[in-house]
């Protein structure tokens, strides 16, 4: 219940989720709560465990989306990691999202937290979809690595743009990746193996990129938004009719 209440208000520290908890009928002191929000590695704003520790040796780049405005795809990506509860501990997922589509380019689960699964991921989406104007990062370890820095800098062209420190909110589109997928799929599953977990974003991403409307878009779904801006529109519709015909068959 912390970790679900925590997924939908990152603010809550202890003193919040014990009132909150409380009014849910549940006996629970805040020396508790405390206990089980360390255990999760919990407290306000910042919203996974041990997911943003900074390295005091590496570089971090200024913020440069403050008062932006995002106009076109490909202007600026984000990344950010979160975890995923499984019986026997975390899985940590990364995730690269086209901030003007909402699109999800990319994502890669690993059960340690070196960049080793960042630094692939983002390969992988420099691969499929060029590169971004601004690329946009938190100041986590894995992020301001060597590995992941000289990974960005092949391509000149990027520009480098990280969060401010404990403000969660300068990523705040893949923060609302995060709340969605655990409200809409991770915590209605329970999976229980890194490979029933894999399956099953498998099928969530391909749903968030081709059939869930946004509503802060119109109502309107992320990968026609992005392939009808860089001139792919009759890619999308293909892609729309092969879904359209697996739900048929089903």
């Amino acid at each position: 219940m912390i970790d679900q209440e925590y997924t939908r208000h990152p603010f809550y520290g202890s003193r919040r989720m014990t009132h909150y908890l409380r009014r849910q009928g549940y006996q629970i002191n805040r020396k508790r709560v405390q206990r089980l929000m360390l255990k999760l590695g919990l407290a306000g704003i910042n919203a996974n465990p041990k997911t943003s520790e900074p390295h005091p040796d590496h570089k971090v780049f200024p913020y440069l989306l403050r008062g932006l405005h995002v106009c076109r795809p490909n202007q600026v990506w984000s990344t950010d990691i979160t975890y995923c509860r499984l019986p026997r501990g975390f899985i940590y997922l990364v995730a690269v999202i086209d901030w003007y589509s909402r699109k999800v380019l990319a994502w890669r689960l690993s059960n340690t937290m070196d960049s080793g699964f960042c630094v692939s991921c983002l390969q992988e989406v420099f691969s499929k979809y060029g590169t971004p104007e601004i690329f946009n990062t938190d100041q986590g370890a894995q992020f301001t690595s060597d590995a992941f820095i000289s990974a960005i800098r092949e391509y000149p062209d990027i520009r480098i743009s990280m969060d401010g420190r404990g403000r969660a909110l300068d990523n705040v589109f893949v923060e609302r990746l995060w709340r969605s997928l655990k409200d809409e799929d991770l915590y209605l599953k329970g999976y229980t193996s890194g490979a029933e977990l894999h399956q099953g974003l498998m099928k969530y991403f391909e749903f968030y990129n081709t059939e869930r409307p946004h509503q802060s878009m119109g109502y309107q779904i992320p990968d026609e938004v992005y392939a009808m801006a860089t001139g792919g529109g009759a890619r999308i519709v293909d892609k729309f009719v092969e879904v359209g015909q697996r739900q048929s068959a089903a």
